[in-house]
């Protein structure tokens, strides 16, 4: 039996911080204590926050290692290892590895064709044998708009720990892209486009939606389903799109753009989640509603780093004092995520939960990471 005791701290707690310790053994919280003494042999945490791992439903960290400049594609080994590191290092337990499924059969804008099936593989495989230090599940972006997006789903099974499955159309002219000219800056901007293939791609991607798009909404919301994963949509704009997710059975929404799309989720039961990014910067890079905006409503119930892993941890200290609630704060990447993707042995410090823990110091407005836990043994 393995026994540990962080002491004089601030237990983050679902509702609440409480001075106390932490009992973890054997993997396991077993016990916390709400006395003010340090018990024998604790360490002492100096008043430092105590807190369950974080867990990332979303983020696009992987894609920045698999391919580090354009045209360069960085051993896959390699890419997991240094992604799965770098989420240790920010206070991340738990993380749904976004792979996107659905490309054109050409080479696309994105200079990607298809890899999600044997990256997998991968994850998969260096999970199985002890290489990684968090925990790894699959998340799978279905491209709507796409060429290979049914056969990409046919390699997935049951078995592959596919969590979430989300709903994507970047379809030109709308959701996160219905401004024609912030798409042709990203595109331009991040890929070269000149403006002849800028009006190009938009002019096949537009019959190329048109086309599938509902065939492949449906063969998508049976795979989710075949999968046992949690259905995601993406970028709903409109309160029509909401609807037409909660027909589909999503239960979490990405990154709605507007307050309507969010009030509308908020009616139908669907978890709203935004990018920390967002909230630490004070509004979207793409135009979209702001996650502060969302947060005073009260509108916001989880956040990802999206494309910055450290944001997590910041951004729950930030919504956190946004709200003027800690607890809260910190909820919004532990405990709800939790729930909303159906996993119910972690996410908040409670006896018999996982111990995923991370302790964290709080000097002035950035939150200082301590150190991090899995399963009670120190990753970070």
């Amino acid at each position: 039996m393995t026994e540990v005791i962080l002491g004089n701290a601030q237990l983050v707690l679902p509702d609440k911080l409480q001075r106390g310790a932490v009992v973890i053994r054997d993997g396991v919280i077993a016990a916390l204590d709400d006395s003010p003494h340090l018990p024998r042999g604790a360490l002492d945490c100096d008043g430092d926050l105590i807190a369950p791992g974080l867990i990332e439903l979303h983020t696009d960290n992987l894609e920045r290692h698999l391919a580090p400049r354009p045209g360069v594609e960085w051993p896959h080994a390699s890419a997991v290892i240094a992604h799965d590191r770098e989420l240790a290092g920010t206070g991340i337990t738990k993380v749904f590895d976004a792979l996107r499924i659905g490309s054109l059969t050409h080479e696309d804008a994105r200079g990607r064709g298809r890899y999600a099936r044997p990256l997998a593989s991968e994850i998969l495989g260096m999970r199985d044998l002890g290489a990684l230090k968090i925990s790894h599940f699959l998340h799978l972006r279905a491209e709507i708009c796409s060429e290979t997006l049914i056969d990409e789903l046919d390699e997935f099974g049951p078995d592959d720990r596919v969590g979430i499955v989300s709903l994507m159309d970047h379809t030109p002219g709308q959701r996160q892209f219905s401004d024609l000219s912030r798409l042709r800056s990203y595109l331009r901007g991040k890929y070269g486009m000149t403006e002849a293939e800028f009006d190009d791609h938009v002019a096949h991607q537009q019959e190329l939606g048109a086309r599938v798009r509902t065939a492949h909404e449906a063969a998508v919301v049976a795979a989710a389903r075949g999968y046992g994963a949690t259905l995601a949509s993406h970028d709903d704009t409109t309160a029509a799109q909401v609807s037409a997710s909660a027909r589909h059975g999503v239960r979490l929404a990405e990154f709605p753009t507007t307050l309507e799309a969010a009030h509308s989720c908020h009616d139908a039961g669907i978890k709203v989640m935004m990018g920390a990014p967002n909230l630490i910067r004070g509004g979207s890079h793409s135009g979209n509603v702001a996650a502060s905006d969302l947060a005073r409503a009260d509108r916001l119930d989880i956040l990802s780093s999206d494309y910055v892993p450290a944001a997590l941890l910041q951004g729950a200290v930030r919504l956190g004092q946004l709200l003027g609630d800690m607890a809260r704060g910190f909820r919004a990447v532990t405990a709800t995520p939790a729930r909303a993707v159906g996993l119910s042995d972690r996410g908040a410090l409670k006896p018999g939960l996982r111990a995923d823990i991370i302790r964290v110091s709080l000097p002035g407005l950035v939150p200082m990471l301590r150190e991090v836990r899995v399963k009670g043994a120190r990753v970070a």
